[in-house]
């Protein structure tokens, strides 16, 4: 028993029920990200001995391994809802609005095993990931045709995912990087979308700045990319008594965007409210990183 426990006649029942709660509330949020098959697959992508695409030390580690990640996975899809190919792609094949928490499962799914699962099951991950969009084949509103697998829509979709990620991490970040960290990391980021045919992906910040700059002429506000900002920031498929918390995930992420990019979604820039964007971001994140369990390190041999 701890010196406190014995001190205090309640404490033991008081510190017995903070990490009950803790574990509760750990236990929800990982299910709605991970799915109801979470803690197996963090087994398998954390216990299976073997090599990685990347070393402990990385920087992609250190970013997506993070709750910061929160705030940057939302940024990054109203990001991407810009480019009118690759949202009427979301709107149409995604199911974002008739199975968001499957999609966010999906999509984190891909993510932590590419970034800390073995090597073959990375790539496994990839392929299927390919062959998906291989498929996935339209036309605009405009009726410009497009493909899932065009490398130069899979360009912008790692481009605006990259830049929000790293975005989340310098702001909210439990321990942000350095400059070289942050280019590190747009140097691992490359590794998995030129495995995901992306062609000459972004290697450092500047190129991946440079990137994003070059899609101006083809973003637009399109009534699906409006949509998709009224269902991500107004209404969530959440209870309404975390909607509060929610709200202040999304005030972050808005926080985040570039102005051009906030201007083309329409959201107003308001000075007062902008002033607790982040003070409300950080308190959000942290409560998030205080109730998830940090993962267990990868096994790197049998």
């Amino acid at each position: 028993m701890d010196a406190d426990d014995r001190a205090t006649p309640g404490g033991l029942h008081e510190r017995l029920t903070h990490r009950g709660l803790r574990e509760q509330l750990g236990t929800a949020l990982f299910e709605r990200v991970a799915g109801p098959d979470g803690p197996a697959k963090r087994r398998r992508i954390h216990g299976t001995p073997g090599p990685r695409w990347f070393p402990p030390d990385a920087a992609i580690r250190a970013v997506h391994g993070d709750a910061s990640m929160f705030v940057g996975g939302l940024a990054a899809l109203l990001v991407q809802s810009l480019h009118p190919s690759a949202m009427a792609a979301v709107a149409a094949h995604s199911g974002y609005r008739s199975d968001p928490w499957g999609r966010l499962q999906r999509t984190s799914t891909f993510l932590a095993v590419t970034t800390f699962g073995t090597a073959p099951d990375a790539q496994a991950a990839v392929d299927r990931v390919r062959a998906v969009h291989h498929r996935i084949r339209g036309t605009t509103a405009a009726g410009l045709p497009y493909r899932a697998d065009d490398p130069h829509l899979l360009a912008w979709v790692h481009a605006a995912e990259a830049h929000s990620f790293l975005r989340a991490h310098e702001v909210y970040g439990a321990a942000p990087l350095d400059p070289a960290g942050y280019d590190a990391y747009v140097a691992d980021m490359a590794v998995v979308a030129a495995a995901l045919g992306v062609e000459d992906p972004p290697r450092d910040r500047a190129g991946l700045d440079a990137v994003l700059r070059s899609y101006r002429p083809e973003l637009a506000r399109t009534d699906e990319a409006r949509e998709a900002a009224r269902f991500l920031l107004l209404h969530p498929p959440l209870p309404w008594p975390v909607r509060p918390a929610y709200g202040a995930l999304a005030a972050a992420a808005v926080h985040l965007l570039e102005p051009e990019h906030r201007a083309l979604l329409g959201l107003p820039t308001v000075p007062l409210l902008e002033c607790a964007f982040r003070p409300l971001g950080t308190a959000v994140v942290r409560s998030i990183r205080w109730a998830l369990p940090a993962p267990p390190e990868p096994r790197t041999a049998s």
